[in-house]
C-alpha cells in the first residue's frame, strides 16, 4: 500500500507506504532513535526484539492477530510510523471490534499524524472494526500506554517515550482517553527498619495461614524456562481481568520464558508454592537497564551486550516487571511475602529505586502496595479510543 496526501500547509506530497521489506522494517523499528536522538529521556526497546514482533514466523502472537505497519515519507525523509495490530482473540474476549495502534512516532506536523491515522483507519474499517485504540500491542506484555505526564523522567525499557505534542494530535484526530495507567517511583534510600519488620512478619503469618512456602533459589542457574512458564501460566490467570489482557498461548509462553531467564536474579525473583509445589504468587524484578540500551540504541551486538552485563551487575535502579498472586488468594496477604522478598534483595544489592512500571489507575490492589514505601506517582500514560463507524 502507498498513499500520497498533499500537505496545503508546506507544499509537500506526504507519502504513506505499508512496510513489506526487511530493510523498511527495520527503518521502521530504527526511526525513534533518529527522533528522539537529542532527547535525555529516551530509552529505545530491544531493536531485534521490536524487528521479530513484526515477523509472523518469529511471533506466535501472529496465531490470532494480522499486522500492518507503515511509514510517512515527506521528500524521501522519514516523518512518522505506525503500526495496527487486529487481535482477533482480545475482540472475541471483550465482544468488541477493534483495531489496535502501536508502535506511533511522528514529528509535530498534523497533517504527518492525521496521514498515519487514517493508514490505520482506513485498515480497520476494511477489516469490519468499528473502533480504533491504543498505543497497544500484540500482548499485555508488550509496551502500551502514551506518555501524558512525566516527560522530564527517563523512561524504562518496557515502556514507550514519546513528545508532549502526540496528546495534542490525538484529541485534535478524534481520540479520547479510554483507560490511565500510572507509574511510581519509589525510594529505598531510608526505608523504616519497622517497615522491614512488618513486611516479614506479613510474610510469615500468610505462609502458615496458606500452607505455603517460598522457593529455595539461590542461584540462577537453578532458574529454567520451566519456571519462567509456570509464572506466565499464573499471568494468564492473575492478570485476566485488566484491560485488553488476552491470554498467552503456549509458543508466546516458550518465547517470552526464554527472554526473561538471562534476567533472572535471585535477590530480585520470587516464588511462592503451595502444598503441591504448585506456583501461587511471584514477583520479578532487574536492574534497570536504561542507560546501557541508550549507548547502543538497544542493540545486543556487537558491543551493546557488554552494557547490560555491567548494568545487570552494577546498578542503583532497578525495576519492577512483574508481580501477580493467585486469584483465590489475593486476599491471604500473599503480596507481603514478595514484596519482602524484593525489598530484602534490593537492600544487599545496594538498589536505592525501584520503578513500578505501569499499572491501570483504578487497579487499586497494586497500588495500596506502595504505602508501606516513600514513593511518587511520576508518569502517566493513556490509551486513546475513536469510534470510525
Amino acid at each position: 500500500m502507498t498513499e500520497q496526501i498533499f500537505d496545503s500547509t508546506t507544499d509537500n506530497m506526504i507519502e504513506i507506504r505499508e512496510v513489506t521489506t526487511k530493510d523498511e522494517l527495520r527503518r521502521f523499528v530504527d526511526y525513534p532513535n533518529v527522533l528522539y536522538r537529542d532527547v535525555e529521556q529516551y530509552v529505545p526497546a530491544f531493536f531485534d526484539d521490536d524487528v521479530d514482533d513484526w515477523d509472523k514466523t518469529k511471533n506466535p502472537a501472529f496465531e490470532y492477530c494480522e499486522g500492518k505497519c507503515f511509514l510517512a515519507y515527506r521528500n524521501g525523509e522519514i516523518v512518522g510510523r505506525i503500526g495496527a495490530i487486529l487481535s482477533h482473540k482480545a475482540n472475541k474476549t471483550w465482544g468488541t471490534k477493534r483495531m489496535r495502534f502501536s508502535q506511533v512516532d511522528f514529528i509535530d506536523d498534523r497533517a504527518v499524524s492525521k496521514a498515519l491515522f487514517d493508514a490505520v483507519e482506513a485498515w480497520a474499517l476494511e477489516k469490519g472494526c468499528d473502533q480504533v485504540h491504543g498505543p497497544l500491542g500484540f500482548c499485555d506484555l508488550d509496551r502500551e500506554g502514551m506518555l501524558v505526564e512525566g516527560f522530564d523522567r527517563t523512561s524504562m525499557f518496557i515502556t514507550y517515550y514519546n513528545h508532549p505534542y502526540y496528546k495534542e494530535h490525538l484529541e485534535s484526530l478524534g481520540y479520547d482517553k479510554d483507560t490511565d495507567w500510572v507509574e511510581n517511583l519509589i525510594d529505598l534510600s531510608d526505608v523504616d527498619p519497622r517497615t522491614t519488620e512488618l513486611l516479614s512478619k506479613l510474610g510469615e503469618r500468610a505462609l502458615k495461614k496458606a500452607n505455603c512456602h517460598k522457593a529455595h533459589i539461590t542461584s540462577w542457574r537453578q532458574v529454567s524456562s520451566e519456571h519462567i512458564e509456570k509464572v506466565f501460566g499464573l499471568v494468564n490467570k492473575a492478570y485476566a481481568p485488566l484491560y485488553g489482557v488476552v491470554e498467552l498461548n503456549e509458543n508466546q509462553i516458550k518465547k517470552y520464558s526464554k527472554k526473561f531467564v538471562p534476567m533472572i536474579n535471585p535477590n530480585l525473583f520470587c516464588m511462592v508454592m503451595n502444598e503441591e509445589e504448585e506456583l501461587v504468587a511471584f514477583g520479578i524484578c532487574v536492574p534497570s537497564l536504561a542507560k546501557a540500551l541508550k549507548k547502543s540504541r538497544g542493540r545486543m551486538f556487537p558491543f551493546g551486550w557488554i552494557g547490560m552485563l555491567k548494568a545487570l551487575r552494577k546498578n542503583d535502579t532497578v525495576d519492577l516487571l512483574l508481580i501477580a498472586v493467585e486469584p483465590e488468594l489475593q486476599k491471604k496477604g500473599l503480596n507481603a511475602v514478595v514484596m519482602d522478598h524484593l525489598l530484602s534483595g534490593c537492600i544487599k544489592m545496594g538498589l536505592t529505586n525501584v520503578e513500578t512500571g505501569p499499572t491501570l489507575e483504578t487497579n487499586t490492589k497494586v497500588q495500596s502496595q506502595w504505602r508501606f514505601f516513600k514513593h511518587e506517582q511520576h508518569k502517566r500514560r493513556r490509551c486513546f479510543i475513536k469510534n470510525i463507524k
